[in-house]
């Protein structure tokens, strides 16, 4: 793999390439201290991966990977932060991982992992012709791959979006429920229903979204409808205004 490190402090820019340099996986590691320097190497040859800085003057690492995720071909982007407030963000633009700085070289190697899984994901042919470090631009990612960044425990971890069940309003914040987990985001449920439509999560409930994947059962009693969720999931219910659309994607009705 080749990568690319970005980072306008020089000590830090120094420790992150030489950890990658030691990890084996990595063919090559090219270190750059700025966003803007960053786009000139990606434009001179093909990068796998960028592990990027957040907080840099100029073009910062949000605005980088937004700007790498037009490419036709875009690397995979990791950041490595000292700055937790990014994580929602991160997940926005689809990142790989969310290392928190100072970083610990196991830590490290737990991305290289993610990283190199990721590739294998678009096949061993597309690694060696170079596709691996992209999609054809415009094509969408395929909705069970979008990842969410949760904190947990002072920990920033990646969630896939197919094992959330269901997500429930609370307050400014909601909350994704998976099978053996809970975790807080704060994001509007609206965009979530916006965003996660084409992924199979409807709308039952002012404050409830569901993934249909998830539906084991559809129950009605006295003119109220619900569904109860797999495994031995709970039982939730669906408002009335959201029954018709419930019936025609659950039981097919009037489809």
């Amino acid at each position: 793999m080749r990568a690319l490190v970005v980072d306008d402090e020089p000590p830090a820019l120094s420790e992150l390439t030489y950890l990658l340099e030691r990890d084996g996986r990595l063919g090559s590691v090219h270190p750059v201290a700025s966003g803007t320097d960053a786009l000139r190497a990606l434009e001179d040859g093909d990068i796998d991966v960028v592990f990027s800085d957040i907080s840099m003057p100029g073009l910062d690492g949000m605005e980088l990977a937004r700007v790498v995720n037009r490419f036709a071909r875009p690397p995979l982007v990791v950041f490595v932060t000292a700055h937790e407030q990014h994580a929602v963000d991160a997940f926005a633009v689809r990142a790989v991982d969310y290392v928190m700085k100072p970083v610990p070289p196991a830590r490290l190697s737990q991305a290289v992992d993610r990283v190199v899984a990721a590739l294998a994901q678009r096949g061993p042919a597309a690694v060696e012709s170079g596709e691996a470090v992209g999609r054809v631009q415009g094509t969408p990612p395929d909705p069970a791959e979008e990842r969410i960044a949760v904190e947990l425990g002072g920990v920033t971890r990646f969630v896939q979006r197919s094992s959330v069940r269901y997500v429930q309003a609370q307050g400014d914040y909601v909350r994704l429920f998976t099978g053996s987990a809970s975790h807080l985001l704060r994001l509007p449920l609206t965009t979530l229903e916006e965003r996660w439509a084409a992924a199979g999560f409807i709308r039952i409930h002012r404050s409830t979204l569901v993934n249909l994947a998830h539906v084991g059962q559809v129950r009605q009693a006295q003119g109220r409808l619900s569904l109860r969720l797999l495994p031995d999931g709970p039982e939730l219910p669906v408002a009335r205004r959201h029954a018709r659309t419930v019936r025609e994607r659950v039981l097919g009705e009037g489809a």
